[in-house]
């Protein structure tokens, strides 16, 4: 079946997506955990799809849900390797498995949000034509623009309501994140199917029907982890998780069950329940407890908070006592059925419990004041570690296979495992036996698998490692580092990808080379949206293109775009971060090293992520230099190079320059 699937796109098969096809069967036929590294160009995609898809054909599985970390490939499996791999699936069993896409609730439009208000917006003219109309006048007020942007969004989902569509937003006219608003609907507000007046008509809904009647259903990891954290309620009941993109599977989960709270928070929840409030003492108690929240945030240190008798708990407790006050309020009387209502109660009982957690200081949580730079003090809460949830919540209740073309950090695999709960004994080696478990045992048998790349990375590129830079300092990018830039993008004839440790070492690099070579074009990340600014990389090949995290993985730029790749230093997180120094110390403390378990590994993963921008396809050729000597240096430098592609290694300078000016001028 997999060679109908390849054949499909017009491709041919590798070693790799046959050895990773087995290894997705056998885990899918025994039940055993799998992790699997598959490097770029495998075509893992049809390597999971093809053996999960025949499974369900033959009615081996009832339902595998396939999650990702990114739209784009969850566009791309929807729209190409999906319908490929179900055509080949149909020629060889002669079915054709129901599949369906499910996403988030904001995702969709929410009929309650586009029908209320909607008289009062009447206008002669289409929506259409009243945005063309404001988009092409410079002297549009913002707010004309957004109202006819709310207007075509509203026009466009009662339509979609009419054809039988899903109204996802992925289909919508173009919008803003401030139109989509006015037109969807936070988790919490939502009332629900039975007490929402188009609960009958509801888009997402309607979507976990369709998931719940399909047999392959591809979501987001962070709808994994909703359903995880909340007993299986996003999803619908399935034997088998595919977890793509898996490399970036605890930062999603970690997200996704974080939380903040701020003054500000509080004050507009505040003056959206006062409408409804019939006790004004108790509205002006609740806007008070956002000045008293305000005022102990001010007071407290930038760092993780862990004094229970500390005046920021104390501000919680308040918060927490007042709104469980207005949430009983709200939701008391026969008057308070309407849909505002519900809503405005609903927003103040995500605040109670945002409070009440932050309070409790709970040792599985991290709790920290942060700074942002326009709206002020914050406090935010994140779990210490998702292993646990993972453990219980994904492994322990269905056969879950990982892949990425980044599972193996230095070189191994135990470092990914270890932080989704999967323990090193129990892993099973080649040709160890797959133990017979009851319901009651808690052990979670996972095997591991490296299926390689078509790419031969040692002929294809060179790994310059400048030993002879300074050490990074606090004080910014070093000008010893500005003229090895400048001089490597001279070499290279642009076309390079420069990847930044802060935004202000990447514009200081952009100021730099400009000024050093005023005939090269270069980006900088903030001259524009970072979707234009990788178009035009793209299209321009002689343009370079210099930012930090975004553009550290998820780019694909194959080709003569990219012949260099440029890392000014290694990517370790912040040491004084609230979260990082919580889960280091956790680590140091049952007995383990906190600075390779979580500093380390995060580097290893970026790295391996950002020098994995240069290679894309087998005629790719070119350079990654890490202009940060510690890589050579440091005792850790060789964990984090194992975890990089096995390029051919220099710390010689003229050679770097020398193969990228044949590259240029060959």
């Amino acid at each position: 079946m997999l060679a109908a699937a390849v054949a499909e796109i017009g491709g041919h098969e590798r070693p790799g997506q046959l050895e990773l096809a087995a290894a997705v069967g056998e885990s899918l036929d025994t039940g055993v955990h799998l992790l699997a590294q598959a490097g770029t160009g495998t075509g893992k995609s049809l390597g999971y799809l093809a053996p999960t898809l025949v499974r369900l054909a033959r009615g081996e599985l009832d339902r595998v849900v396939v999650t990702t970390a990114t739209l784009a490939l969850q566009s791309q499996l929807a729209s190409k390797d999906i319908p490929h791999a179900l055509d080949a699936v149909e020629q060889v069993t002669g079915r054709r498995p129901e599949h369906a896409i499910l996403k988030g609730r904001t995702n969709y439009a929410c009929l309650l949000k586009v029908r209320d208000g909607a008289d009062e917006q009447a206008t002669l003219i289409s929506a259409a034509d009243l945005l063309a109309t404001v988009q092409d006048s410079p002297r549009t007020a913002p707010e004309s623009a957004l109202g006819a942007e709310v207007l075509a969004l509203r026009e466009w989902a009662e339509d979609q309501l009419q054809d039988g569509g899903l109204a996802d937003r992925d289909d919508a006219p173009s919008h803003t994140d401030r139109g989509w608003q006015q037109v969807s609907i936070p988790v919490r507000e939502c009332l629900g199917t039975q007490r929402c007046p188009q609960g009958g008509l509801c888009f997402v809904e309607k979507s976990r029907e369709t998931a719940r009647e399909a047999e392959l259903v591809v979501t987001n990891h962070a709808l994994l982890a909703i359903d995880a954290m909340h007993g299986g309620t996003a999803l619908p009941e399935h034997q088998a998780v595919v977890i793509d993109e898996a490399h970036e599977l605890t930062a999603r989960v970690t997200s996704a069950d974080s939380a903040e709270l701020s003054p500000g928070m509080v004050e507009r929840v505040g003056n959206r329940a006062l409408t409804w409030l019939d006790d004004d003492d108790l509205g002006v108690e609740l806007l008070g407890s956002a000045d008293r929240l305000r005022d102990a945030l001010d007071s407290m240190p930038l760092e993780r908070v862990e004094d229970p008798g500390s005046a920021f708990v104390a501000a919680c407790d308040a918060v927490r006592s007042v709104t469980r006050q207005v949430v009983s309020a709200l939701t008391s009387g026969t008057d308070k059925s309407e849909p505002e209502c519900r809503q405005a109660a609903a927003a103040v009982k995500e605040i109670f419990d945002i409070a009440e957690r932050m309070a409790a200081l709970s040792e599985r949580d991290v709790v920290w004041v942060a700074d942002r730079e326009r709206s002020g003090r914050e406090a935010r809460v994140a779990p210490l570690t998702v292993a646990g949830l993972m453990r219980s919540r994904v492994f322990g209740e269905h056969t879950t296979i990982l892949t990425s073309a980044t599972l193996k950090l230095g070189g191994d695999f135990t470092g990914v495992a270890g932080s989704v709960g999967l323990r090193d004994d129990e892993r099973l080696r080649d040709d160890d036996p797959v133990p017979e478990l009851s319901e009651a045992d808690e052990r979670r048998p996972w095997r591991a698998v490296d299926v390689g790349s078509p790419f031969a990375y040692q002929k294809q590129g060179i790994l310059y490692l400048a030993r002879r830079m300074p050490q990074p300092g606090r004080d910014g990018i070093s000008e010893a580092v500005l003229e090895e830039v400048a001089e490597l993008v001279w070499a290279a004839g642009g076309r390079t990808l420069g990847l930044f440790s802060s935004r202000r070492a990447a514009e200081a690099a952009a100021v730099w080379v400009r000024k050093q070579l005023p005939k090269q074009k270069i980006l900088c990340q903030g001259d524009a949206q970072l979707s234009e600014l990788t178009r035009r990389f793209v299209a321009e090949e002689e343009t370079s293109l210099f930012g930090t995290l975004s553009l550290w993985q998820g780019i694909d730029v194959p080709g003569d775009t990219c012949r260099l790749v440029i890392i000014d230093r290694i990517p370790f997180p912040r040491p004084d971060e609230p979260l990082t120094v919580a889960r280091q110390r956790a680590v140091t403390e049952a007995g383990g090293n906190g600075f390779m378990s979580v500093a380390a590994n995060h580097a290893a993963l970026l790295l391996a992520q950002g020098s994995g921008r240069l290679i894309r396809r087998i005629s790719d050729r070119g350079v990654v230099a890490v202009l940060d000597p510690r890589l050579v240096t440091a005792r850790y430098g060789s964990y984090l190079r194992a975890s990089m592609p096995p390029m051919w290694t220099t710390s010689d300078r003229e050679t770097a320059i020398g193969a990228l000016r044949r590259l240029a001028t060959g």
